[in-house]
């Protein structure tokens, strides 16, 4: 996974269907996403974060695998 990205702004392409998302603020704002190809969505009102990073993939074994 070291060539892909780690972290995406809102309203990027979801790359890989199943993983719950959590926003860079670090305050726990989570977003969970079943379908691949979709966009991610706005941060949460009042969050100072700046982009979504994969907290844990539903299915690890192949993700962007």
């Amino acid at each position: 996974m070291s060539e892909e990205n780690t972290s995406w702004h809102p309203g990027e392409i979801v790359p890989a269907s199943g993983g719950i998302y959590e926003c860079g603020c670090g305050g726990e704002h989570h977003w969970s996403t079943d379908v691949k190809g979709h966009r991610f969505p706005p941060l949460p009102s009042g969050c100072s974060g700046e982009f979504w990073t994969l907290q844990k993939p539903a299915h690890p074994e192949s993700y962007l695998g």
